[in-house]
C-alpha cells in the first residue's frame, strides 16, 4: 500500500465513523451551549487517551513535535466545531452539511495561495461533480433556514478547510494529538459562554449524557484522529473531498432514523457524489501504476 492509498483508507475510515455527528446532535436536548461544554472537554479526554495508547510514555514529545502549526490546527478545528455545533442549532442539518461541503474548494484555494500545491484536473472535476450532487440532495429541503445558522456552517468550512491545509503544510508531522488541545479551547469558550447566558453548567441527565459520551468521547476522537492524518499523505483537497461522504452517509442515517425518505432527486445526489469520488480514485490508481511499477 503506498502513501496515497493510505491517506484515502485512513480519511475514509474516519469520515464512516463521524457521519452519525449530526443526527446525535438532533437528539441531544440541550442548549448549544452546553453541547459545546461536554463536546470539548469529552473531547479532550478521548484525544487524549488516543495519544497516550499510540506514543506510551512518548505522549508528551507528540504535542512538542506538533509546534506552532499544531497549535493554529487546534484553533481552527475548535472553530470548526464551534460553527458545526452552532449551525445545527440555528439552522437545518442539511443547510448545514451543504455548506460544509464547500471545504474541497476552500481547501483546493487555501492550498493553492500557501502550499503552492497544483491540483489535477481529475480532482477539479470530482469536486464539481461532488458539489453538483450535494446540492441536488439538499436542494428540496434547504427551506427558509436562518443566515446565522449559514453563517456558522461557513465558518465551520472554512476552519475545516484550514486545519487540514495548515496540517499537510508539516506533512511528516502527526498532528492529530493536537486534536486535545482544540478540546480544552471548546470548552473553554462555552464555559465562558455558559456563564454568561444560562449562568449555570448544566449536568446532561443519563439519556444525554449517553449520546454526549458515545459521539465526543468514542465517535468523534477516533473519526477525527483518522481524518488529521489524512493529510499527511494526500493533498488537503483531497482529504476534503472525501469528507463530502458525511454528507450523503448522515441524510442516509436521518433517513433511516427519522424515516426521512429522500426524494428521487436526493437518490440521484447520493449516485452522483459516489460515482465522482469513485471515478476519481479509479483514475488515481490509473495514473499511479506506473510509479507503482518502477519500484
Amino acid at each position: 500500500m503506498n502513501n496515497h492509498q493510505k491517506g484515502l483508507l485512513l480519511t475514509a475510515l474516519g469520515v464512516l465513523v463521524i457521519a452519525p455527528d449530526a443526527l446525535i446532535l438532533r437528539l441531544i436536548s440541550l442548549p448549544p451551549e452546553q453541547v459545546l461544554l461536554w463536546r470539548g472537554l469529552l473531547n479532550m479526554v478521548g484525544f487524549l487517551l488516543i495519544v497516550v495508547l499510540r506514543y506510551k510514555s512518548q505522549w508528551w514529545r507528540a504535542y512538542l513535535n506538533c509546534g506552532r502549526a499544531g497549535i493554529g490546527c487546534a484553533l481552527l478545528f475548535s472553530l470548526s466545531t464551534l460553527g458545526f455545533v452552532m449551525g445545527n442549532h440555528f439552522t437545518k442539518a442539511a443547510n448545514v452539511l451543504v455548506i460544509l461541503a464547500s471545504a474541497p474548494l476552500i481547501a483546493a484555494l487555501l492550498s493553492r495561495f500557501f502550499l503552492q500545491e497544483s491540483l489535477p484536473l481529475r480532482t477539479w472535476l470530482a469536486i464539481g461533480g461532488c458539489m453538483a450532487g450535494i446540492s441536488l440532495i439538499v436542494l428540496d429541503d434547504l427551506g427558509s433556514g436562518s443566515w446565522l445558522g449559514s453563517a456558522f456552517a461557513l465558518l465551520a468550512a472554512f476552519g475545516l478547510a484550514g486545519n487540514l491545509t495548515l496540517a499537510r503544510s508539516q506533512p511528516h508531522i502527526d498532528m492529530s494529538p493536537m486534536l486535545a488541545l482544540s478540546g480544552i479551547i471548546t470548552a473553554g469558550l462555552a464555559f465562558s459562554w455558559s456563564g454568561t447566558i444560562s449562568g449555570t453548567i448544566v449536568l446532561p441527565d443519563a439519556v444525554n449524557l449517553g449520546w454526549l459520551v458515545l459521539l465526543c468521547l468514542i465517535l468523534l476522537p477516533i473519526g477525527f484522529t483518522l481524518i488529521q492524518q489524512g493529510p499527511q499523505y494526500l493533498p488537503s483537497a483531497e482529504v476534503s473531498l472525501l469528507l463530502l461522504l458525511e454528507t450523503v452517509f448522515g441524510t442516509l442515517l436521518v433517513w433511516l432514523f427519522f424515516s426521512e425518505a429522500p426524494s428521487a432527486q436526493g437518490l440521484w445526489g447520493a449516485a452522483i457524489v459516489l460515482s465522482a469520488l469513485l471515478l476519481k480514485s479509479l483514475l488515481d490508481k490509473q495514473k499511479n501504476k506506473p510509479l507503482l511499477s518502477q519500484r
